[in-house]
This record gives C-alpha cells, sequence and structure tokens, in this order.
C-alpha cells in the first residue's frame, strides 16, 4: 500500500497540480489583503469568514474534482489502467493510494490558505493572541469535510475516460453552493455545501444553515463519504479494463 501512495506522489510531484494547490490561497490574500476591514472585536474570526466564504464554497469543492481527474489522467491515457492492474497489486490498492493522494493534495491547499491567512493578519497588525483552537477546528473541519466530495470525484474520474468530463459535472454541482448554502432545508445535506459549513467559525451562525451543530455536520459528511466511497470501490473493483 505505501509503495502504491508512493507510486502516485511520483506522477504528481512534477505536475501542474502544485500550481494549482496555490490557486485559491493566492486570490484569498488578494481578497483579505484589500477586501478586510475589521469590525467588531473577532478580527481573526472576521478574517477566517471572508477567507472561508469564496475557498470553501467553490475553490475547494472544484479542486477536488480537478485533483481527481488529474490522478486518473494517466491511467486513462493509452492504457494506463491494464499496466497498472498487470502488475502484483489490487484494485483496492490502487484505489485507495489514489483517494489518500487526493486528500493530501486537499490539505496541501488548506495548509496554505492558513499560512495565507496569517500573512493578512500581520499584513494588517493583528496581533495575538491568535485563536489557534478556532483557525485549527476550521481548516480541519473543512478539510474533513471534502471527504465526501472526494470520494464522489474519484468515482467519477474513474469512470469516465474524458478528462472534462468529471469537471463539467463538478462545476454543475458547485455553482448552486451560491443559494443552497443558506438553506437551512438542504444546505447540511448537499456534499459540496459542506465544506463552507465546517470552515465558518462557530460564531457565525445566526441565520439559514450556519446554525448546524457539528455533530449533524458529521453525521451527514460520514454517511455520505461512506456510501460515495463504497460505490466508487465497488465499481472499480469490477470495471472491465
Amino acid at each position: 500500500m505505501l509503495k502504491m501512495i508512493r507510486s502516485e506522489w511520483i506522477k504528481i510531484r512534477r505536475s501542474v497540480v502544485w500550481l494549482l494547490s496555490g490557486v485559491s490561497p493566492i486570490i484569498a490574500l488578494a481578497i483579505g489583503t484589500f477586501g478586510y476591514r475589521p469590525k467588531g472585536g473577532f478580527p481573526w474570526e472576521e478574517m477566517l469568514s471572508l477567507l472561508s466564504a469564496l475557498h470553501a464554497m467553490l475553490f475547494l469543492p472544484l479542486l477536488a474534482g480537478v485533483y481527481a481527474a488529474l490522478l486518473c489522467r494517466y491511467e486513462h491515457a493509452a492504457g494506463g489502467w491494464k499496466q497498472m492492474l498487470a502488475m502484483p497489486v489490487s484494485r483496492t490498492q490502487v484505489y485507495f493510494a489514489k483517494f489518500v493522494i487526493l486528500m493530501l493534495l486537499l490539505a496541501v491547499t488548506q495548509a496554505l490558505l492558513l499560512i495565507v491567512l496569517l500573512i493578512i493578519g500581520a499584513t494588517h497588525g493583528i496581533g495575538s493572541p491568535i485563536p489557534w483552537g478556532t483557525l485549527f477546528a476550521s481548516f480541519a473541519g473543512g478539510w474533513l469535510a471534502c471527504l465526501p466530495l472526494a470520494a464522489l470525484q474519484l468515482f467519477v474520474s474513474v469512470a469516465f475516460q474524458s478528462f472534462a468530463a468529471p469537471l463539467a459535472v463538478n462545476v454543475i454541482l458547485t455553482i448552486p453552493n451560491v443559494l443552497v448554502v443558506n438553506s437551512e432545508r438542504f444546505g447540511p445535506y448537499y456534499p459540496w455545501a459542506q465544506p463552507m459549513l465546517a470552515m465558518l467559525p462557530r460564531t457565525d451562525y445566526g441565520f439559514g444553515a450556519f446554525h448546524l451543530s457539528m455533530e449533524t455536520l458529521a453525521a451527514v459528511v460520514l454517511g455520505s463519504f461512506c456510501v460515495f466511497f463504497a460505490a466508487g470501490w465497488a465499481y472499480f473493483t469490477n470495471k472491465p479494463v
């Protein structure tokens, strides 16, 4: 299993994926530097809300799809699946390795955004104490909320040979976030809305789905992840190549 993860890492270590991982943090840096205006006594939380709005609502779900498509691009080209599965590895190992790398790439994106937030805070002269607990809960929560998205996007990327098809599916399902995320009825159960709900500081709950408890959010994320991952794994293990 570790060899498969290392193999997947070698494939992407010099790819365009690293440039893509910095797109959202760079945009967040511009937004935070020029658009942040302190309004109350919780500057770090206010800045976190500002950066999370666009990042977790649009870019993070989109990046999950882009990363998944890139991870499967090599195997879809020139009979790559046949070559890989001809090696002494199981399909389960291959699928799990790709999912692990996909989640690592999303973790890198989250880490870069955290660094950007700290830079913006220093630029605006926001001092201590830095609410590390709140920041960790937000960034880790946003990353964990991507589990069902990553599972579903890996499923779609494995199923479609076209690089554009899974991206189109992801874009179509991400755009409604602008409306769905504010819906108390649909927001908590829509996988693409969950990263934003998880990243917003708890003090931001006040309307729509923002008052959703962490227990409910965790149950929804874990449940949808199990369904999507099991479906993708079952499809891949039975997929003819």
